[in-house]
């Protein structure tokens, strides 16, 4: 299992010792998509969805699975939370809606859990709140694409 810091020397699985680590500031921005019909992102954009304003709805639920990551990640840290925010948009070259969360904190780990679980959620919403009118949208592309702070630095995913 070398590399895997989740895993100890016998293979089992373990939350990583951070407390050694220096308190650096950090952030992570993660990315998604959910592709659909033109006629339901018309839908979402023109406000005639049943449930109600659908890109408001899934940002609030962005942030607050950001907030819940560790109660959701068997592994994860829970982490002081600085800042966590989402930018759904329509993008009518899909047809769907493109997702953007960046987190930010001061600790001892990294916040790209928390990135990545804010896009997942708010990707799920955005299904939940539209499947009544096209169950066949796609959840696509969630991903890290930008993470620093801490000893490993920068990291930019190539886009």
């Amino acid at each position: 299992m070398s590399g895997l810091s989740h895993f100890d020397d016998r293979g089992q699985a373990h939350m990583v010792d951070v407390s050694d680590k220096p308190v650096t500031d950090r952030v992570a921005v993660a990315e998604g998509l959910v592709r659909m019909t033109a006629e339901t992102l018309a839908l979402i954009t023109e406000g005639r969805a049943k449930k109600g304003d659908v890109l408001s709805v899934a940002r609030l639920a962005g942030i607050m699975a950001a907030k819940k990551t560790a109660d959701l990640i068997p592994l994860c840290h829970p982490l002081p939370i600085t800042r966590v925010a989402l930018e759904l948009t329509p993008d009518p070259a899909l047809p769907g809606v493109r997702i953007e969360a960046t987190v930010k904190t001061s600790g001892q780990t990294g916040v790209e859990m928390e990135a990545l679980t804010a896009v997942s959620v708010a990707a799920l919403t955005v299904y939940d709140m539209v499947k009544a009118v096209e169950k066949a949208m796609v959840i696509d592309g969630i991903r890290l694409i930008l993470k620093d702070g801490g000893k490993s630095r920068l990291y930019e995913a190539k886009r």
